[in-house]
């Protein structure tokens, strides 16, 4: 009796025993189930960190850089042929509307010889500007004449006008903060009269900033054309055409020989009446005295 009452005390310790190893290894499972777990979201996001880094250093936002385009072109024509060329030039810039082309100024000159000068200057779309000087030139040989230089100039205008734009976002908020101040009255008298002087000094500075911004956005949406042109002439080693400089400026010779003339005779004219006046009174004066020692 005692002795089964012994081997049921060891079953139960027996069971017991095994029940705490296999509570211990189920804890232990879960521990490691749960660690896990929290590991894999750990990478996952570790993962999505590097692949936005990655995403967001090879996808950097570019813009394409803003320039503003010079355009020179120099013809040679007949003299004649100058004004009306230039009449034609600048009613092909009037047929593509004021949206698209202007004419900005329009001179010309010439001399007694046959030497002529002329000078266009247009405002036309940057995006059809290469595309009217063709038609420019084609105008010109149309017409006899040659295309003598073709220059293009960029100035490129990006940083200053990204420049420019921070600075009007960063004074159009002060402005609104000093405005901010102003409507709901908070601060001392002093502080409300510094807040107005402020706006006023922020709002000439936003309009400057505006007024640059404008004139850059202006010079890059138009780019400047210059069309020279310029007479045909003889070369400066042609036979006939010294000859016909020379005698050409037998007129203006002439004419300033005889002005420095009548320049000379004017100034030595009276001076010679007045040394001839006091020669006859030095001779008169002289006879008298003679005339009367010898009556004496």
């Amino acid at each position: 009796m005692a002795f089964r009452s012994s081997l049921l005390l060891v079953s139960a310790a027996a069971l017991a025993l095994a029940a705490c190893s296999d509570n211990s290894a189920s804890e232990t499972t879960e521990a490691v189930t749960t660690a896990d777990i929290a590991e894999e979201p750990a990478m996952e996001a570790s993962t999505a960190d590097s692949a936005a880094e990655a995403s967001s250093s090879t996808d950097i936002p570019t813009a394409a850089p803003k320039i503003a385009y010079v355009y020179s072109y120099g013809f040679r024509v007949e003299r004649d042929a100058i004004a009306p060329l230039q009449e034609r030039h600048a009613d092909m810039c009037a047929h593509l509307g004021p949206l698209t082309c202007q004419v900005r100024s329009m001179s010309q000159s010439g001399a007694d010889d046959d030497y002529g000068y002329g000078e266009l200057e247009l405002s036309v779309a940057a995006d059809k500007a290469r595309d009217f000087g063709r038609k420019l030139a084609g105008a010109v040989e149309a017409e006899g004449g040659e295309q003598v230089s073709s220059t293009i100039e960029g100035e490129d205008l990006s940083k200053q006008i990204v420049d420019t734009e921070a600075r009007l976002r960063s004074r159009e908020v002060l402005r609104d903060r000093l405005m901010e101040v102003l409507r709901t009255r908070k601060g001392s008298v002093q502080e409300l009269v510094e807040a107005e002087r402020g706006v006023a000094q922020v709002n000439e500075e936003i309009d400057q900033a505006r007024s640059w911004l404008q004139e850059m956005r202006g010079r890059v949406a138009y780019s400047r054309i210059t069309v020279t042109y310029q007479s045909q002439g003889a070369g400066p080693g042609g036979f006939v055409e010294p000859i016909r400089r020379a005698v050409s400026s037998i007129g203006p010779v002439a004419g300033n020989v005889i002005g420095g003339l009548i320049l000379l005779l004017t100034i030595f004219l009276p001076l010679g009446l007045i040394g001839y006046g006091l020669w006859r009174l030095f001779r008169w004066l002289r006879r008298r005295e003679e005339s009367t020692a010898s009556t004496d």
